[in-house]
């Protein structure tokens, strides 16, 4: 049976309907360890090193999606709340939209600035042009990233999480598959792994675009004819602005360990600490897709002025976190 945003949640049904979030994001930091290890085994330490030196950049850019997709979520599901069902989506087409020329005009940016950042960063020589080809690359594909992320958060405005697991999933497929032909058959190296990458972000961006611009999507959300409202913008923004700073702040740390890295131990320092990297983010994932999973709730009855749900969702969340924390 489908749980609704309207439902009462029992911790039962709270894991329920959040499982598929937080297994969506524990399988996309999982493929990420298979795209280093392909990398690190096939194409060699500095490739692999290069990688992890670029990789925080390009997640700053790419976090703009989660931005939308975070802070546009809780807004579109507080309209369905409020039984406003034509305007949520309106408002969730403009969102897409918008995002997507966005990251456009972003990609062109990065591709731009990325040599000169990498350099800023203390990446010389070899690893340099590493970083710029798998940079490029990557970024070629980033306006469809940014939707696969902003898509995350949709689809469980929907009512529909499993299917956003399956899009990640399939996704997620493709990068190994990809990885193993291109480094490892193939023998393409680090432009084979951003290759891979950028073909199995360019699918976690288009299957979901397809699902719902199609007559047959039956969940709460579809692709429609909308129009410009700066106010609605300014807000999905200014709420999810803290995911966003979350992401940059991650980022922004990871170029700091790394320009010191690269200062004091080389390129042996980046892909141990691109390793340690790799198992945080497994753990960080839990968090975060329990964090995805229950905002279009909270959303949804606080539009409803379902105040005693509200009430109840806070202290289940509060609970489970301490939970959580005590088996850590």
């Amino acid at each position: 049976m489908s749980i609704q945003l309207s439902d009462h949640f029992t911790y039962k049904k709270l894991m329920r309907f959040t499982l598929p979030s937080i297994v969506m994001m524990i399988f996309s930091s999982i493929y990420g360890v298979v795209d280093g290890f392909f990398v690190s085994n096939f194409a060699g330490k500095t490739p692999f090193a290069a990688v992890n030196f670029i990789m925080p950049f390009l997640m700053i850019l790419g976090a703009v999606g989660f931005m939308f997709g975070t802070g546009g979520s809780a807004l579109i599901a507080k309209l369905l709340g409020e039984g406003k069902k034509e305007k949520a989506n309106r408002l969730f087409s403009l969102f897409v939209y918008v995002s997507a020329i966005l990251g456009i005009v972003i990609a062109i940016i990065g591709i731009l600035v990325i040599r000169p950042i990498a350099s800023l960063l203390g990446a010389e020589e070899e690893m340099l042009e590493n970083c710029v080809l798998y940079g490029r690359i990557i970024l070629v594909a980033l306006p469809l990233f940014m939707l696969q992320m902003e898509f995350q958060s949709f689809f469980i405005t929907a009512e529909k999480p499993q299917l956003g697991l399956w899009a990640t999933v399939i996704s997620g497929v493709t990068n190994m598959v990809l990885d193993a032909l291109l480094i490892a058959v193939f023998e393409l190296g680090i432009a084979g792994a951003a290759v891979a990458t950028a073909i199995s972000q360019a699918v976690g961006g288009i299957l979901p675009l397809v699902y719902f611009l199609s007559p047959k999507n039956n969940s709460l959300l579809h692709l429609t004819k909308t129009e410009f409202d700066g106010k609605a913008l300014f807000k999905a923004c200014t709420n999810g602005s803290s995911e966003l700073m979350s992401n940059v702040s991650m980022s922004l740390v990871g170029m700091l360990y790394n320009f010191q890295l690269m200062k004091y131990t080389g390129e042996d320092g980046i892909a141990a600490y691109g390793v340690l990297m790799y198992v945080s983010m497994i753990f960080m994932a839990v968090f975060i897709g329990y964090s995805i999973g229950t905002a279009p709730v909270i959303g949804y009855h606080y539009g409803a002025e379902n105040h005693a749900e509200l009430k109840s969702l806070l202290k289940k969340a509060i609970s489970q976190q301490m939970v959580d924390i005590d088996r850590q």
